[in-house]
């Protein structure tokens, strides 16, 4: 018998109102997300939090005091344990929950590991498309911790699925279903939505804007979508930095103008939370009203789709047959060379 432990990371998220400020302090703490040395970054972080705790709070007041994420991320946990339980009905399988920056977080997650005393390690992430804003940092967290506690036991790690078929056609299900409720489907525009990031991250090898581009792309062909119907653009902008572009309130601006309805699809985000149950149904909406689109809808995050939590199987299954890097896994590898700070770049 195999004891196999997997790891799902996430962003996290506070789970009362007092945990907004320091979930905020950990998040801008972080060197991935500010990229100053640490003298300049966390005094910078905590005055960051604190200027941005009141509108936090506002945000998930609309959530009843607290962020979903880590409910939905335990769900989808529960959902992958059940089917890698099936594929290794003689092991030992365990999934767990690791948030970036609110709880559970790294040592207490990698402390219940232990104590399973797995025989193999799969880190996880739930980002599909690879940032070092999200992926490596939540992995080198991971990895710096497994150092400090002596860690020796096996562990492989996934960097990325944005070319996964079957996540692609399980988005394409749920948006399918949601464009049958659409008024005039031939005067609909699918916004591709994702989260943003500064384009300076993009200019120094990050490959997440042409991933977010390659799973956009496999959606949009598993759901019959001609080009014209859809695009790709950026929600949750913040700070003076310049942001990829168009932005989601771009797309929204150009929809009115050409006199459609709109459909936003979270392509980056696999489990509901602020960005999507308050960005997306609450402000955005909010934005298209004022702009006269006369039909606004927003396809539901991933989630549990038995054709997601299916292809998150694959791959585990296949990281633990090969028990190395996906780097090596030349069936999921896609990043062009230019990508240099992508892991598995081809």
């Amino acid at each position: 018998m195999i004891r196999r432990a997997i790891v799902l990371f996430n962003l996290g998220g506070p789970d009362s109102l007092k945990a907004i400020q320091p979930f905020l302090n950990n998040l801008f703490s972080d060197p991935a997300i500010i990229g100053l040395p640490s003298l300049f970054r966390l005094p910078l972080a905590k005055f960051i939090s604190k200027r941005r705790t009141g509108i936090a709070q506002e945000i998930y007041a609309h959530l009843g005091g607290k962020s979903p994420l880590l409910d939905r991320t335990l769900e989808q946990a529960s959902a992958l344990e059940i089917v890698l339980r099936k594929e290794y009905p003689g092991d030992d399988v365990s999934v767990y929950v690791c948030m970036r920056y609110w709880h559970p977080m790294t040592p207490e997650v990698m402390a219940d590991v232990i104590s399973f005393d797995p025989d193999q390690i799969l880190l996880l992430p739930l980002y599909p498309q690879f940032s070092t804003a999200t992926t490596q940092s939540s992995l080198l967290d991971w990895v710096k911790t497994a150092k400090r506690k002596c860690l020796k036991i096996p562990t492989f790690s996934i960097c990325c699925y944005a070319t996964l078929e079957k996540l692609a056609v399980a988005q394409a299900d749920i948006l399918n279903k949601v464009l049958d409720g659409v008024s005039d489907k031939g005067k609909t525009r699918i916004l591709f939505s994702a989260h943003g990031l500064p384009k300076k991250i993009i200019k120094s090898g990050d490959p997440y804007q042409w991933q977010v581009e390659q799973s956009a792309q496999l959606i949009a062909e598993a759901a019959g979508l001609s080009d014209a119907t859809w695009c790709i653009c950026y929600q949750s902008r913040v700070g003076p930095l310049k942001w990829i572009e168009p932005s989601l309130e771009q797309e929204l601006k150009r929809a009115a103008k050409d006199g459609v309805a709109v459909v936003v699809l979270p392509v980056a985000f696999v489990s509901e939370h602020s960005e999507t149950l308050v960005e997306l149904d609450i402000e955005y909406k909010d934005v298209a009203e004022r702009l006269g689109i006369k039909e606004y809808h927003r396809v539901p995050a991933v989630g549990t789709h038995p054709l997601f939590i299916e292809g998150l199987k694959e791959i585990a299954v296949l990281a633990f047959e090969q028990q190395e890097e996906l780097k090596s896994f030349k069936e999921l590898r896609c990043c062009p060379s230019r990508y240099d700070k992508c892991p598995s770049r081809l």
